[in-house]
Parts: structure tokens; C-alpha cells; sequence
């Protein structure tokens, strides 16, 4: 509907300059003198030749009166021929004046046609000028008008592609439903809804192997630890040397069975290192993009980002911040307070929020995996978001630094700047 008028209005307008071109075109250069006119200012010049510098122009013309002898007895304006020789060059009327059937001079009266055409010429142009703007102004209007209901839905997907891509399932796909691509955002979004069910499911799946590794490494070692304690006493109680090495030697056995199911464990969590993190230049206003697309709930006001140019994979970066905003909705559900500064080779992004923040106890403990604060019992979550962010700043020599700030959790994520701003070997602490 939007097209068909806009391509409608622009019809109309490129109709109304060809009409208007044409008539312009079509019309008569010379306009013909009013006849009636041009009789009444020739009778009134002849009924009051006797008093001529009395005469008053009774008509819309101007007209210069001329003597037998070609002088000038009369004129209404300055720019009038005074002449029959400029009259003729003109193309200006002359008429004789007769007084009792005789002559007694000349009448000229200006021809206006050449003013008349620039007249016609200044309508025309501004017509076509008038009509060039209102077209500008409605091409940039459609233009408005596509990028609000293409451009920006595409750019909303391509980023929304991009979180996917990077694992973050969590924050929904924003749709308006006025728009062309109502319906295919929120197929979009039902995809992202099932991929976190999977995730979810999938979760579920490992958390499960890895409770039953986690029972089964338990329930070795407990009868491990009972023979091991059992040879001990016996090595402590042996009588000659020979016994007394074969209970050392079950004794090294048990250590070893030990660690192998310690490594055991420790394998089935290697996974989550397997994500690749390819940092690079990138412009520090991307943060405040960065900081944007986490903040979903528009919980933080977003401060002034200062101007550098910072070394990090923007897209594992913005899946830290969706890490950080992310528990702070669940955890603590307050506004937040954003700050951002640079110093010792790094800028430093500060999140904190106001909800309590978490024992000092655990404060230590919360980056590692699985680890989840005692007030997240009753909350959705699998304690990984935190350690695959420091992971991901490590990587990136970065620093991810959580601390309890005046009223809740404050969380400082350091980004390295570019080794063009800094030299190489820093890292952000």
C-alpha cells in the first residue's frame, strides 16, 4: 500500500512538469495587445492634445506621444521607446493621432510581451522547483520508510544470527508486528525458543552424566580410600621387608586409581574450553552497541564510551556483557549503574547493580564452574555463564573482576586497548 501511493505521487508530480512544460511550450511568446485598450488610450490622447502635459493615462498600458516632428510631447514611462526606429526594433504598436482629420503626431505604445515571457519563465521555473523539492522530499520519506520496516528488521536479524551463533539463546528477538516482517521475526524467534529448549535438554543431558561421573568417581574412591587405609595399617604393622613393600606397592596402585579418576572427571568439563576467541581491532564506540543489545530490559542508562580503539572479539565480548546483564535480572532486578574509563593500557567497563551482591564466602568461588550463589537455589541457571566469561577475557587479555560494591554485585570487565594505543605484552588486571 505504501509503495503504490509513493509511486502514485511521484507519477502525479512528473505529470504536472510535463504539463506544465508543455503548456509553457505550446503557449504564445508574443502576447497580442488589448485592442480595446490600446483605442482607449489613442482617443483620450486625441481628445486632450490641445492640453497634452495635462493628459492623464486612463488605461493599464504605457505609451510614449510624439510630435510631427518626432519629439517627445508625452511620456508614461521611462522605459518606452521615444523613437519610431527603437518602436520598430521593439516591436512596440505606432499609431497616428489625428486631431479634426488631420495628423498631428504619434502615438507608441510599449510592447510588454518580453516581460509577460519572463514572467511565464520565473512561474515555470518555480513550478519545476517546487515540484523537484516535494519529489525529494518524498523519495527521502520512502526512504525513511524502508529503512524502518527493512533495513533495521534486517539489521535486528543479522545480529540476532550473530548471538545465536555465539551460543546466546537467552534474549529475545524484539518484533513489531506493524511491519512487513512481523510474521518472520517471530518465526525467528520460535527458533530461538526451540534452540534454548534443546540447549536446555541438552544441558540437562551432561549435567546428568556429569552427576553420575561425579557419584561414580565418589563411590570408587570411597572403597579406594578404605584399601589404601587398610594397607597403610598393614605396611605399619608388617613384619619383614617383603610384606611390607607389597602393601607400598597397593598403596601406589590406590594413588593411581585415584587419579585417574580425578582426570576422569576433570575430562568430562573440557568441553567448555573448546570455543575459539579471536580478538582484533575493533572501535571503542562498539561497546556502547555492545552494552545496548545486553541491556534487552533497558534497565541501564548507557554513559559516554571513551574514544579509542580497543583489541577483542566483539562478538565473544558481547556475549560477557549478555553474561552480566543476564545475571543481574535473574540474581538481582534492579537498574543498573554503568561506568567506563581508561587507564594503565585498558578500558574498564563497570556494571553494578543493587541487589545485595553475594557472601564474602563465596565471592572468591563464583567465577568457577557450576558454582552458583546461595541465593540462586530457586533460580533457573547452570553456573557457567561467569566462568566461560573469564575464559573468554583471558583469552581476549582482558580481566573480569567481581567484587560486592556498595549495594550489590559490581562487575569490571578489562579490555585491552590496541597495541597501535598500547604496546604489546600488557594485560588488563
Amino acid at each position: 500500500m505504501k509503495s503504490k501511493t509513493f509511486l502514485t505521487g511521484l507519477l502525479l508530480i512528473f505529470a504536472a512538469e510535463l504539463a506544465a512544460l508543455f503548456i509553457f511550450a505550446a503557449g504564445d511568446v508574443e502576447d497580442l495587445q488589448n485592442a480595446v485598450q490600446v483605442n482607449e488610450a489613442v482617443q483620450s490622447v486625441q481628445e486632450d492634445w490641445d492640453a497634452i502635459e495635462e493628459h492623464e493615462n486612463q488605461t493599464d498600458l504605457d505609451y510614449t506621444v510624439l510630435g510631427m516632428d518626432g519629439t517627445v510631447i508625452y511620456k508614461t514611462e521611462e522605459s518606452v521607446s521615444e523613437t519610431v526606429n527603437e518602436a520598430v526594433v521593439h516591436r512596440d504598436t505606432v499609431l497616428e493621432l489625428k486631431k479634426d482629420g488631420a495628423a498631428v503626431g504619434k502615438i507608441i505604445i510599449y510592447n510588454d510581451s518580453a516581460e509577460s515571457l519572463k514572467h511565464r519563465q520565473k512561474i515555470l521555473v518555480m513550478f519545476l522547483a517546487a515540484g523537484a523539492l516535494f519529489q525529494c522530499a518524498l523519495c527521502a520519506g520512502y526512504f525513511l520508510y524502508l529503512n524502518h520496516v527493512v533495513i533495521q528488521p534486517f539489521h535486528k536479524l543479522h545480529g540476532f544470527a550473530e548471538r545465536i551463533a555465539g551460543g546466546n539463546l537467552d534474549i529475545p528477538l524484539e518484533m513489531d508486528r506493524k511491519n512487513l516482517f512481523g510474521a518472520f521475526t517471530e518465526s525467528f524467534d520460535i527458533m530461538r525458543s526451540e534452540l534454548r529448549k534443546a540447549r536446555k535438554a541438552e544441558a540437562a543431558a551432561n549435567a546428568s552424566k556429569k552427576e553420575l561421573v561425579a557419584k561414580l568417581s565418589h563411590d570408587i574412591k570411597t572403597p579406594v580410600a578404605s584399601i589404601k587405609a587398610a594397607s597403610e595399617v598393614g605396611a605399619a604393622l608388617a613384619d619383614n621387608e617383603r610384606l611390607r613393600e607389597n602393601y607400598t606397592q597397593i598403596i601406589c596402585k590406590a594413588d593411581q586409581i585415584n587419579t585417574l579418576i580425578s582426570n576422569l572427571f576433570t575430562a568430562a568439563l573440557e568441553e567448555l574450553e573448546q570455543l575459539p576467541v579471536t580478538p582484533e581491532d575493533m572501535e571503542s564506540r562498539e561497546i556502547r552497541h555492545i552494552l545496548e543489545n545486553a541491556d534487552y530490559l533497558g534497565r541501564a542508562d548507557i554513559p559516554d564510551i571513551p574514544d579509542c580503539i580497543l583489541y577483542a572479539d566483539q562478538l565473544r565480548l558481547q556475549q560477557v556483557f549478555d553474561n552480566i546483564f543476564a545475571n543481574s535480572y535473574k540474581y538481582a532486578g534492579t537498574p543498573i549503574v554503568v561506568s567506563a574509563f581508561v587507564s594503565d593500557g585498558c578500558m574498564t567497563v563497570r556494571v553494578e547493580d543493587s541487589g545485595g551482591g553475594v557472601s564474602r564466602e563465596e565471592l572468591p568461588l563464583i567465577k568457577e564452574k557450576f558454582r552458583r550463589g546461595s541465593n540462586a537455589k530457586k533460580i533457573e541457571g547452570a553456573g557457567l555463564g561467569l566462568y566461560i566469561s573469564d575464559y573468554f577475557m583471558e583469552e581476549m587479555h582482558g580481566s573480569l573482576v567481581i567484587e560486592n560494591g556498595e549495594k550489590g554485585l559490581r562487575v569490571s570487565v578489562g579490555i585491552l586497548l590496541s597495541p597501535g594505543e598500547i604496546f604489546l605484552g600488557t594485560v588488563c588486571k
